[in-house]
Formats: C-alpha cells, structure tokens, sequence
C-alpha cells in the first residue's frame, strides 16, 4: 500500500500526546477543547480518550480556504470576491500555484497522519489495559478511522487520485512508485467502514455521553455510502443507507432554517458535524471556525458591532431562479441571503416583478439583519449564516459559536433514494417515502413514482452550499451541461483540481498523472 511523506509535518505530529485542557461537559461545545503534549505515560489507561481527542480537534480544526476549495465548483454555487485562484477554480481552470490547493492538501494530510500517530497511541495504552479498556481502545480505533476517512474522501474527491497512509512512519514515503486511482481510495474507504462499524456505538451521535456529537456506527454507514455511491455500487449504497434509515434513530429537523443555526446543533439529523463554541460567555476562550468567507460583505446587523464578512462564496443566480420556480420558501429562504442589487437582478432577467417575488425574498432576513448592496456579490450563504441575534453577548465575530455540518440524514434519504432508482433494492422504505420525508418538511407536495430527474433536483434543491455535493453529483452522473452555465464550459476532463505544484515537486509522479 501507498504511503506519503509531507515535507511541513509539524513536528507535534510525532509526538501527538493530546492532554484535554477542558472537562469532557464541554464537548457539546466541542471535542476541540485540548492542546498536544508529549511524554505521555501509557500505563495510564484512563488517559487512552485523549488521543481521541486530538484527533477530534485536528480534524475540525479547517482553514478557512479548505472548505471552499472542495465546495466552490457546481451551479450552486459561484467564487466572489477577490481570491483569484478560486475564482479560477469555479471556472474549471485549475491554477496549480493557488495557495487553497496546496494547504488543502497539505493540512489534510497533516491530520490523516495525526489520526494515524492517534490511532497508534491508543494501541499502546491498550497494551496496559484490561478487557474493558481494550475493547474501549478498539472502539476509539475505529472513530479515528471514521474522521481520517472524512478528510480522504475530500481529498479524493477533489483531486482524483490521491496516496493512502496506513500509518505514521513517515520514512516509507521516500520511494513513492504509484499513486491508488480515485476507484481504489473510494474502495479503501468502504473497506475501512466495513472495519469500523463492528466497534462503532450503535446510536445517534447526539446520544453520546461520553463524547457528545462524536462519530458512531451510522456516521461509519453514511461515508460507506458515499464512498459506494462514487463508485456507483447502488446496492451497497442502498444497504448502508436503508440500515440508517431502519434503525429508526434518525429524523429531520422540523424547522429547516434553524438546523443551519444554533437550534439545530446536534438534532436528531445529524450524522456528524464539526462542532465550535463561545463555551456560552461573551470573553474569553473560544474554538470556532473562520466563517468570514461565506459572510455578506456588508450589512446593518440586528446586533450593533456584529461583524460582516468577506462575500467569497455566492449562491448562483442559476440556482436562485430553479427554485423560485420550483415554489419554495423554507429551502431558499434558508440557503440564501439577497441584496437588494441581487432582487433587481432577479426582476431583469426573469418574468418576476417586484410585486410577484415572494416577500422573503429580501435584503432583510426573518433576523432583521440587512445585507448591503457591495461589489463583491448580490447574494450570501445562508446556510453558512448565523444571525446576529444568535451571537452570545459579547461575541462579534462572524458565525461564532456555529457548528459546520458535514453529513445529515436528508442526504442520506436522498442517496437512498437514488440508489433505488438506479437498480438497487432494499425494504427500509421506498424511494417516493424517502424523497416525500425530505419535500415534506420544505412544505412541498408529495410525488409519486419519482423519476431520476425528479431526484436529482430534489438533491439540488436540499443540499446546495454543502461541500459541493451539487458539483460531485454532477459530476458522477455525467450531466455536464448543468455545469456548463453563466459563461462556463465543462468537459469531463475538468473534473479534478490539479496538484499544486509544491506537491509535484516533492512527488514527482504526480506530475505524470492524468485525471
């Protein structure tokens, strides 16, 4: 098997004894409460979780400029702003010295072999452990497993072929001769699921006690599935999603626009997400994520002195308009913030008028934060928005206290839904019950005897803005003239970034590779 060497591996990834510097109540409020500390004593079995811990934290703890380079591609989605090197990127024209693609993936290979020096730690407490605390070591294992597979599978997704560490032993990087195909990372994945579920706990994430909104098994389902559905292996699509769905923990949140927000952190949807937190006072330590690049620009917030942001991240006017005309409310409203330039442009490019475009459609959220007509975008992210009004007192920065989901269970009703369609069988449910849960709670009317298309739109109307679910989508199915819009030509050779060339030089053969 492949392994990698990355030359800007701090040298705390060799050590990566991670000490929990706040009390496991505060993981609601997150994992990432903990810094790395060597000399760690290994006859101390109780200590085992907090090399968890720090994986936890290091797999959360994104640049702000990872996100948006796997999410940014897609007609959902269009680069704003004055980041050149993702503009470029959104236009499918690959700039192998953008910063974002080389810290993209330099970080997430950082932590893939953090996770890996994790996984190894936990090995050797186990060595002192008895019965119970082996067994817990096996279970810690396999969650490690589940949040490096999270960062491989973007990774993959984004550039194809990719290397595949199997440990932390960097020297065996040296002589790198092949480079596993995006088939045989997605394959990896799915094998190491099938390996982790044996030891995963069998409930919700939001269930945890111990770790609350930790990875568990239907968290391993859910990546097995996504990985099966780039290989488009429908069945065993359908075969991990219809065990999440018939185990009955999972239902969606009733109220769409507040699952993006603080309400929503860690419902019952919820598969897994990067959790971030103000600890619930308005000074002082914070473990947040940067959410300025999705922010509006400029805008007069509820909250006096709450902070815009840098408008790099805009929802299509493609996407606007598909569901204006679809009829939704709950979705759009949620997914996207308008400008009062954004509703002109609206009104001068379709048949709608000032009078017909529904009264959300406005500069002014259900929050009463107003977004400011700027140069950078006519429209934000709503899904990446948290209202000023949901700030804790004291906090200004933009989104603080925001959790970022990364996978819910709507995708997982739709991934079931549509491997139904492509062939697959499974009895949870059927896919017009999987689609309607999903349309059902956005206020729409059932369907009945969905097509393809019909769930393929139902997927573009429920998970735009999501780390480019669109784009892959997309992508796999092979409509490339949906991508193919406002100026952009796509071929299938587009469909990979290529490696910055930091990566090239010091692995050469990636050089050679045609994606």
């Amino acid at each position: 098997m492949i392994y990698l060497k990355t030359k800007q591996l701090p040298v705390l990834l060799a050590l990566l004894g991670m000490l929990l510097t706040g009390c496991s109540d505060e993981l609601d409020q997150p994992e990432l409460n903990n810094n790395f500390a060597g000399g760690t004593d290994f006859s101390k079995t109780d200590d085992m979780i907090f090399s968890l811990i720090g994986v936890y934290q290091s797999v959360a703890d994104r640049g702000w400029e990872q996100p948006l380079v796997v999410s940014t591609r897609g007609d959902d989605v269009n680069a704003a702003g004055d980041q050149q090197g993702l503009k470029n990127q959104d236009r499918y024209v690959y700039d192998n010295s953008f910063f974002g693609s080389r810290t993209l993936w330099e970080t997430y290979y950082d932590d893939i072999i953090g996770a890996h020096t994790g996984m190894e730690q936990i090995e050797r407490y186990m060595e002192f452990a008895d019965e119970e605390g082996k067994a817990l070591g096996e279970q810690y294992i396999a969650e490690a497993k589940v949040l490096r597979a999270i960062l491989l599978f973007q990774l993959s997704q984004v550039y194809g072929a990719v290397f595949i560490p199997e440990s932390s032993n960097l020297n065996d990087f040296a002589n790198v001769t092949s480079v596993p195909s995006k088939d045989e990372v997605m394959q990896h994945i799915s094998d190491q699921m099938d390996e982790a579920i044996l030891f995963l706990l069998d409930m919700r994430p939001n269930e945890r006690t111990d770790l609350p909104g930790g990875v568990t098994k239907y968290t391993a389902l859910h990546i097995k599935a996504l990985a099966n559905q780039e290989l488009k292996d429908y069945q065993a699509v359908a075969d991990a999603t219809g065990q999440i769905i018939s185990s009955g923990k999972f239902s969606l949140f009733p109220d769409f626009y507040e699952l993006f927000k603080t309400p929503g952190k860690l419902s019952n949807e919820s598969l897994y997400e990067f959790q971030y937190s103000d600890f619930g006072v308005g000074t002082g330590d914070r473990v947040s994520h940067q959410y300025d690049p999705y922010g509006p620009n400029g805008w007069t917030p509820t909250v006096t002195g709450a902070s815009a942001g840098w408008g790099f991240f805009e929802p299509s006017m493609k996407y606007v308009k598909f569901m204006l005309d679809r009829g939704e409310k709950e979705r759009l409203e949620t997914s996207v913030l308008f400008t009062q330039n954004g509703i002109d442009s609206i009104i001068n490019t379709t048949s709608y008028t000032a009078a017909t475009l529904p009264s959300f459609v406005s500069p002014t959220t259900r929050d009463g934060d107003i977004l400011r007509d700027n140069a950078r975008h006519i429209f934000s992210s709503g899904k990446h928005y948290l209202p000023s009004n949901q700030l804790i007192p004291g906090r200004t920065a933009y989104g603080s206290n925001k959790n970022y989901i990364v996978y819910r269970y709507a995708e997982t009703l739709l991934m079931y839904a549509e491997a139904l369609l492509q062939g697959a069988s499974n009895s949870a449910m059927s896919a017009d019950q999987a689609v309607n849960l999903v349309r059902e709670r956005a206020g729409l009317m059932p369907v009945s005897g969905v097509t393809l298309d019909q769930l393929v739109d139902e997927k573009y109307a429920e998970l735009a803005m999501e780390w480019g679910k669109r784009f892959f989508d997309m992508v796999r199915l092979g409509r490339y003239e949906e991508l193919s819009y406002e100026g952009r030509t796509f071929t299938a050779d587009k469909a990979f970034v290529r490696y910055h060339q930091d990566q090239i030089d010091e692995f050469p053969i990636l050089g050679e590779i045609s994606n």
